[in-house]
């Protein structure tokens, strides 16, 4: 059975980029070839050689690829600094933890050395993130011995970067945690990306963090009342319990991070979905994924199932997501600096 349902993933994984084929149609495998031969080698070498020893960044790096698609599209705005007096995309709120600009930074300097204004930090940021899980996360053995690491996307490159980053953009589009369902999904339609993406997309927790007061609403002041009594009666009541005591021992505290998937978080696997389904996502926007039917039986269908179908379908909503409103041609600029619009 496992098998005949692995078959059926992967067609339906293929036939999903073919229908995708239309919104890429200007980006491609093999993109820089001939203007910058080493370009993904040097962007993966250097995720292979850093995030060994900072483990936590890959799942920074996912996080900045999705909050850039969900802003003006996969432009690098993002990674804009703020001009004339204004505020960017990184000074919103759902931005100001992420810890991937200095090393997106750093992989464009030496891309610049070797090919000068041909890579652009949109394709940066979507390979980066991609390479990035390659790296970190080692599922387990093969009977053979062999290492057998998480999902793997293909990454057709040809983005072009943005020279518009405005935070309150950031504000209105990204996602947030305490969102419910319904809301949830009209953010992901109106970038053209279905329920599936949603549910698969979320799996991005299993090696993400959070800070404290992200979902302490949900230990203390659920209801407005306030107190340990006025907890979210959806999450776990003896993990609602636990966290209290030894993570978010206030209901102010701003600083303390917590494992999104306990005990599993640096390991691309199905954990959080099983967390999800006994009520110990941290978000609302984790439980939430089970008060849809849908949702909840395309969870069901893969927590017993081999890792593989769900690297398989969250491969395919990563492909999906690094689609979403991309410039290409003539469109937009290639940035000799991440943080900073070409001078003309």
């Amino acid at each position: 059975m496992a098998r005949m349902a692995m078959a059926a993933l992967v067609v339906v994984v293929v036939a999903a980029a073919v229908l995708a084929g239309g919104a890429t149609a200007q980006l491609k495998e093999g993109f820089y070839e001939h203007t910058c031969p080493q370009a993904e080698k040097i962007v993966k070498d250097y995720v292979k050689e850093h995030i060994p020893h900072a483990p936590s960044v890959a799942a920074t790096l996912l996080r900045t690829h999705f909050h850039d698609c969900f802003v003006r599209g996969c432009d690098a705005s993002v990674l804009l600094n703020a001009t004339g007096g204004g505020e960017a995309e990184r000074d919103a709120a759902p931005n100001l933890t992420l810890r991937s600009f200095g090393f997106i930074d750093r992989i464009k300097a030496m891309l610049e050395e070797e090919c000068p204004g041909v890579v652009s930090c949109a394709d940066i940021v979507a390979l980066a993130a991609r390479d990035s899980v390659g790296v970190i996360v080692i599922t387990k053995y093969s009977p053979a011995g062999e290492l057998q690491g998480g999902p793997f996307w293909s990454v057709p490159t040809g983005r072009r970067d943005g020279t518009v980053s405005i935070k309150q953009e950031a504000l209105d589009q990204i996602p947030a945690p305490t969102m419910n369902f319904t809301t949830l999904l009209q953010s992901f339609r109106n970038k053209s990306l279905d329920l599936a993406d949603l549910v698969w997309l979320s799996g991005a927790h299993t090696i993400g963090i959070a800070h404290c007061n992200s979902f302490t609403k949900r230990l203390y002041n659920f209801t407005g009342r306030g107190g340990p009594g006025d907890a979210d009666p959806s999450l776990d009541p003896e993990y609602a319990a636990n966290l209290r005591r030894t993570k978010c021992k206030t209901a102010t505290d701003n600083t303390t991070i917590v494992e999104m998937d306990p005990g599993s978080f640096l390991t691309f696997d199905l954990s959080y979905y099983r967390g999800v389904l006994k009520h110990r996502g941290l978000f609302q926007s984790d439980a939430a994924l089970i008060t849809d039917a849908t949702a909840k039986a395309d969870i069901l269908s893969v927590v017993n199932a081999p890792p593989e179908m769900f690297f398989q379908v969250f491969a395919r909503s990563m492909v999906n997501l690094g689609a979403v409103d991309v410039k290409t041609g003539a469109e937009g600029e290639i940035r000799k600096h991440c943080a900073v619009v070409n001078k003309h």
